[in-house]
This record gives C-alpha cells, structure tokens and sequence, in this order.
C-alpha cells in the first residue's frame, strides 16, 4: 500500500484520531470535560450541579476512582473537580493538573453543595448534560455520541453553540473507518511509511507501559497482574498478560499517570498495545517492527468497534486483546493468512464478555482477553482453528468480525439495559 492509496491516508488518519492521551477512564473523564465546559459557559464557579446522563455512562462511572480527587469515585466527585479545577481546553485531560489544594476544595464543594445526578431521557448511548448553576444563572453543556463531541452549549436557556445530536459521530472527511480490512491493516503495517506514525504510536507506547510498570509495583485493585507473575510464573505468555491487567488496575483505581486510548478507552489502549511491546522484548525484534504491529494491533482493535459501537454490553478489552493477538502473530513473522485466523480464534474463543461498568474486575478480562488473543495465534501455529459455521464464526475474517458486530450492537441492547438495572439496585 503506498501513500496515494485513499486507504493509507485514512489509516494514518484513524491513528491520529484515536490515539489520544487521557488522564483516567474516559467516562469520568468526559463528565468532568461537560462540567468544565458548564462553568466556563455559566462564567462562575457554581453552588449546585445537575447532571444528567445515559445508562452507559452510569455504569461506567458509578465504580471507577476519579483520578487527581483524593481517590473519590462516581459522577458527583467527576462533576465537581471539572468545575472546580478542570481546564476544558485540555479536553480528555482536563483534570490532569488539579493541585493538592484544588482537591480540598472538591473535597469541600461535595460536602456543602448539591450534585443531582440522574438518568437522561434519550436514546443516545453516548449522553452527558451537565448545568452548572449560581443564584439564578444557568450553564449547561452537552456531550453526544463519543467522548468530546459537544453537541450543544447554551446560558440561561439561550443557545451559544449547537448541533445535531442524531448526527453526533466522529466527523471525517468520509466514512474512513469502512476502509478498514484486516488485509488492508496488515498491507499498511507492511508498508506504512515509519515516520507518518512514530510519534503517535511511541507515544501509546510509552504511555502505556509506564502505567503497566506502576501497576506491578503498586497495590491497586485487585493486582491481577502480581497474581498472574506470582502463581503463573514468569513466561512470556503470562507476562503480556499481567503487565496488561496491571495497567488497568492502576487506571481504574487511581493512579495518576496518562494512558492513551483506543476506541475512546484508555483499557483498550492498554490492552491493544502492552502485551505486543511484552512479546517485541522477548523476539528483540527492530523497534520499527514493535511499531508496525501496534499500529496493526490498533487498527483491528477499531476496525473491530467500529461495528459494535463506543459504549455496549460487550467488553471491549475483548476487541482489543483479539488486536494484541494478531500483533503478537505479526511480531511472529505472520501475514494476513496467520493474523485473519488468529482474528477468527480469538474472536471464537471469548465473545459475548460482558461489560458492566469500568472497575478493578476490567483487568482481569484484559487477561483473559489478551489469553483468547495469544491462543488464537497458537492454535493455527499448531494447525488448529474454528471453522464457519462454528457458531458465531462464519467462513472470512470480515464477515466473523461483521457477526460479532451484530452480536454486540444488536443482540446485547437487552443486556445492556438488564446490566443498568442491576448496578442502580
């Protein structure tokens, strides 16, 4: 593939999209970037709060540390230190550099100010409508469809800023992400031009595994990495998994170090890119080739959740450690006949995980995730696979990955709604 293919530029463009960096999982996050913006709109810090939000949001924020609080969890505390000490210009890290001081004043707005949450009345998936509001002044900012889209802005009932909301999806030139193939992502990781995606994969790298490392040397979560090493032992295969459980359970438990996510998730970031970087210093393969297969490794991570939406009942630490398992058979000298099945195996192997909200239990389904990935690779190594008709797996990569698409986006809305209900009590 060479650059004048429309396919390479929007490869290329995809990474750049998606590979953002965040400072602790995106759906606090997010609610903290609508409370940043409220205050900014309503032009003073506010003495109560309304927010109101889909049940995908709910489910992802009710259990999850805010990050730079003090350790506090759920949508109030996210609120309060966006509209306290967040800066909307830094959009997904728009909490990263709250002071000591500024969490003391979370701390103190939360105990003596209201924060009313409540569900919205909306189909969208994706929803956060923040009002902040001082004496009789009014700022409210809304998100729709992914993690910074603001759809509306609007003081004291008047309108300042609007958009479709049914319309709210990532804005391209075209529909780029129905060019991805997993034989086109493996023809651009072959042939991607180095220089055009160093920067924004070494940051994932870096990133990512810095926060891996942190999770192993401390105590967050459920430390299922250190329990993967200490009862596991200390092979390759174990490692790309704990390394990768690690970095969740530092980012879902308050550590205050960046991730860069995937798919608008900092778990799948981590889980898409650690265990390839795990196996690539095992192989002591070229550090050109470690960037090859986690750019592949990301691109069938998206390609994966682009049928299946943002926000579903299906895990993505799924999608993303089926992305590790064909970078991983990548590093392994594999092309697009090794990496399609290792696809098709994983994929076989662990669809229909749940997800139900981000929380310590997320690492270990990266485990599991990134295991189904590296089986995946092993089993067609030894002559193995899943054939159509298999179930879900149908003959062709591209019409298993359309299978589980459907499964996720269609198939789970019920699960989704039975999974709220049993998180609100």
């Amino acid at each position: 593939m060479n650059r004048t293919d429309p396919r390479y530029q929007a490869y290329v463009h995809i990474l750049q999209e998606e590979l953002l960096p965040a400072m602790g999982c995106t759906e606090p996050i997010a609610v903290a970037y609508a409370a940043a913006l409220a205050r900014d709109i309503l032009g003073a810090v506010p003495t109560k709060m309304e927010v109101r939000v889909s049940g995908n949001i709910l489910k992802n924020v009710k259990s999850v540390i805010v990050p730079n609080t003090g350790h506090m969890r759920g949508i109030p505390a996210a609120a309060a230190a966006g509209a306290l000490a967040g800066d909307a210009q830094k959009e997904l890290e728009v909490i990263a550099s709250v002071t000591k001081e500024q969490q003391q004043e979370i701390h103190s707005f939360l105990e003596s100010h209201p924060v009313e949450v409540g569900l919205a009345d909306t189909d969208q998936i994706f929803y956060i409508d923040v009002r902040a509001i001082k004496d009789s002044d009014v700022g409210r900012a809304v998100l729709s469809g992914y993690h910074t889209n603001v759809v509306l802005k609007e003081k004291n009932g008047r309108v300042l800023f609007q958009k479709d909301e049914n319309a709210a999806q990532e804005e391209s030139p075209y529909n780029e992400k129905d060019l991805l193939s997993v034989e086109g992502i493996v023809d651009f990781a072959d042939s991607v031009e180095i220089e055009d995606i160093r920067e924004i994969v070494q940051r994932q790298i870096d990133y990512n595994f810095a926060i891996a490392e942190e999770g192993l040397k401390g105590n967050y979560g459920a430390n299922i990495g250190s329990v993967l090493l200490h009862n596991y032992g200390d092979d390759v295969k174990i490692r790309a998994k704990a390394y990768a459980a690690a970095g969740s359970d530092a980012r879902m438990n308050g550590c205050e170090l960046p991730v860069v996510i995937v798919s608008g998730s900092g778990n799948q970031g981590i889980t898409a890119s650690v265990p390839v970087v795990v196996y690539a210093k095992e192989l002591a393969v070229s550090h050109d080739k470690l960037l090859r297969a986690v750019a592949l490794s990301d691109l069938v991570t998206i390609h994966q959740k682009s049928g299946i939406g943002r926000l579903s009942a299906y895990c993505g630490a799924i999608s993303a450690g089926c992305g590790a398992g064909a970078g991983i058979a990548y590093l392994y000298g594999g092309g697009y006949r090794e990496i399609a099945h290792t696809v098709v195996n994983a994929l076989a192997i662990n669809s229909g995980v749940v997800c139900d909200g981000a929380k310590a239990s997320c690492a270990a389904k990266i485990a599991s995730g990134v295991d189904a990935g590296i089986l995946g690779y092993w089993m067609y190594r030894d002559g193995n696979q899943f054939r159509g008709g298999d179930g879900i797996v149908s003959k062709g990569v591209e019409n298993t990955i359309h299978n589980v698409g459907r499964l996720a986006r269609d198939g789970m809305k019920e699960t989704d709604k039975e999974i709220i209900q049993i998180m609100l009590g």
